[in-house]
Order: structure tokens, then sequence, then C-alpha cells
């Protein structure tokens, strides 16, 4: 059977912030935004706004695998995105799950948001969250921490490698490209305020751009390009950090 106007799907798992600035809100949105559809699995519930990250409960691995794996097998999904694992056994379940993927889809992009701590430095990952995301890692095709993640992980062995320079001096952020193939740097002006959600909404708008069959430098490209217009086009919701317009405004 033919169906039309099918879009690729991206399988997701990331947490769920009830302040709707980031993690699976912020995923969905990005990803809807450049033509793809997003399959979200939850992994963890917070407490939090769009300040600070109160409380962290990981949902049960056992009742994600299931999850996950009734889209694995009736859906046909040509990316995956991984945010906030929650805890260790839900990083081990979500790298089983990609590794089975992977069985099946050798060349399937996984990209990973080495998500350590919210941006104003409270913990996302209950227990050591550099140990739960080693797992991930493993499987990563891509992997975008910003400069303290990076400096958190040390050396990571990974075919693509982005550190975003949102947390770096100056009047540019710079964000560098590391791969097999050398290092490349995107330059963009550094936008006056703080924003919520930033690396959900690059993260997601780049696993999009791959599985809609972009090659990685397009991809990257692209991706950039919408989370910068979309941090550009930032609204607020209440004081504090503001919002990334992820899909066009249509309103009157």
């Amino acid at each position: 059977m033919v169906l039309n106007n099918m879009r690729p799907c991206v399988l997701v798992f990331s947490g769920l912030d009830p302040s709707g600035g980031a993690g699976i809100q912020a995923d969905i949105e990005a990803i809807a935004a450049q033509g793809a559809h997003a399959l979200p699995i939850v992994t963890a519930l917070t407490v939090q706004d769009n300040e600070r990250v109160h409380e962290v409960v990981p949902v049960d691995a056992a009742l994600l695998a299931r999850q996950a794996m009734l889209l694995v097998d009736s859906m046909p999904i040509r990316a995956v995105k991984i945010g906030i694992p929650g805890s260790l056994a839900n990083a081990e379940t979500i790298a089983c799950i990609v590794q089975l993927l992977r069985a099946r889809t050798p060349t399937l992009p996984v990209v990973l948001d080495p998500v350590l701590s919210s941006g104003r430095g409270d913990p996302l990952v209950r227990g050591n969250a550099v140990a739960a995301l080693a797992p991930l890692l493993a499987v990563a095709t891509v992997v975008t921490p910003n400069l303290p993640e990076a400096a958190a992980l040390g050396a990571i062995d990974c075919p693509h490698l982005l550190v975003t320079g949102g947390h770096g001096p100056g009047d540019e952020v710079v964000n560098r490209w590391h791969s097999r193939d050398g290092v490349r740097d995107w330059r963009w002006p550094r936008l006056p305020g703080d924003f919520h959600g930033s690396g959900c909404t690059l993260a997601s708008s780049l696993a999009a751009r791959l599985a809609l069959g972009d090659p990685m430098a397009q991809a990257l490209d692209r991706a950039q390009r919408a989370c910068n217009q979309s941090l550009a086009d930032a609204y607020a919701i209440s004081g504090g950090q503001r919002i990334p317009r992820r899909i066009e405004h249509r309103g009157a």
C-alpha cells in the first residue's frame, strides 16, 4: 500500500518540562517545524519552570521500553534524538533500543544532546550523570554538548561532535564541528537575553534534518540556522529565560 504525504519519523527520548520551554515539547515543536514527525517517549518527569529545575523523577525503564518497542515494530524510524535519560537504567534501556534499530537500519542517525544540567546548573540526571550518558555515547552518531558539558565529558569518541559556544565569551557564538575529516566553525551574532530550551531546539532540528535525508554538513548548517532564528524570535511567558519560537507564529 502506498501512503501519501508520509513524513519521516524521529524517535525521541526526553524529559517532560511542564513550562513547555525545553524537553519533549521543545523536541516535538522543533521536529515538526522542519517537516518531520516526532515519536515522543518521556524518560523523566520534572518539577521546573523556565528558570530552575527542582526535581527529576525517572519514568520506569520497563514502561519506556514497551512504548518504544511498539513504535519500533510498527513505524519506519529515520532518526533518533536523545535528551535527558533521567537515570542510568533508562540510559541503558535506550541504548539497547537504539542497538536494535541499528541492527535493522545500520545507517540510522542518532543525535545525543548530553544534558547534564539545566541552563542554571540544576542537575537533570539522578546519580552520576556522566556514567549515565556512557551507554548513549556509545550509540551516538552526533553529540551536541555545550562548552561546560564538553568539559565534563572529556574526550568524546563519536563520529561527529558539535560543541556549542553559547556559554563562551565575546559578541559571537562559535559552534565547532569535529569530525574525522577535520574541524569546521560556524559563527553567529550573540543574541541578548537568556533562553530556555535552546539545546533541545538545536539537537531536535538536527535529528529532523537527518531524518529528511540531509548529509551531515547540510543538516548541521540548517539546524543551526533554524535554532538561531527561533532564539531571535523568542518570547516571554514570565520573568526569566525566554522561550524559543520554534513554530512559525500564524496569528492575526
